[in-house]
Order: structure tokens, then sequence, then C-alpha cells
């Protein structure tokens, strides 16, 4: 035997179990055979309790924001309002005017470019610029002033 090594069947010896300790034993192993499996089984169906109350909490919201909506088309004027605004309906008398490309061509964004499918690294030079802005801040000998609203 190796030298600051146990043997293992010296120390097996050394165990002694009774009848009622060999008994008890395989009755816990039983106990956890049994238990786990089930125990694995609540807390599976603990967890779809918990989903089917929140799926129960999300369809009560919009139940209460369907009968919201109900509630508005009740209103006369939410009708009327809603009548002038998607079906453009108007009151005798009344003219409507709808002006198509009402914006001037200028302000529109430029057509989208075809993307690059190679990838292009730009300098970032920040820090000079950084450095300037500070120091213009810092020397500055008189402070601007915003005019008051």
């Amino acid at each position: 035997m190796a030298q600051g090594g146990v043997d293992v069947r010296e120390w097996a010896s050394g165990i002694r179990l009774s009848g009622f300790a060999v008994i008890m034993l395989s009755l816990v192993v039983l106990g956890t055979w049994v238990l786990v499996p089930t125990l694995g089984t609540y807390l599976e169906q603990r967890q779809r309790i918990a989903a089917v109350q929140e799926s129960v909490q999300v369809t009560k919201e919009q139940i209460d924001e369907l009968e919201q909506a109900r509630a508005r088309w009740e209103d006369p004027a939410y009708i009327t309002t809603q009548a002038r605004e998607r079906l453009y309906y108007v009151k005798p008398g009344e003219v409507i005017y709808l002006i198509d490309d009402d914006l001037d061509p200028a302000t529109l964004p430029p057509e989208q470019q075809q993307v690059s499918e190679e990838i292009e690294e730009r300098p970032a030079d920040w820090m000079p610029q950084l450095l300037r802005s500070i120091t213009s801040a810092g020397l500055a000998k008189t402070a601007v002033e915003t005019p008051a609203r």
C-alpha cells in the first residue's frame, strides 16, 4: 500500500449495519425514488398555473380596453369626429381641401444608396476637436446670453 493512502477494504470492514439501518436506508431511497418525479410534476403544474393566470390577466386587460373603446363609440361627438377624420365626412355647407404632395422637394430625403459589400474604416479624429472645444469654452471672455422667451 502507498504511503499516506487509505485502505478501502479496512475502512469498509469497519462499517457495521444493522437490519434496522438497512431497512431505514432502503425506505429513504425508495421514498426519494417515488417523491422526486411527483415533485417535478408538482413544480411543472405550478408553472402552468402561473402561466394560465398571467394569460387570464392579459385577457382581462384586453377586455377592459375593448369595453373602453365600446364606451367611446357610444358618444355621439366621438362618432362625429371619427367620421370626419376617417371618412372625410363634412357638414352641409363645409368645403374640405385635401392637399397632396405639399412638401418641398428640397426637404425630401435623397434616394437611398445601395449598401456596399465592402467594409470601410473612416478615421475618427475626435480628440483634437474635443480639446479645441474645451479650450475655447474655457478661454471665452464673455458668455453669450440667450434671449428670454
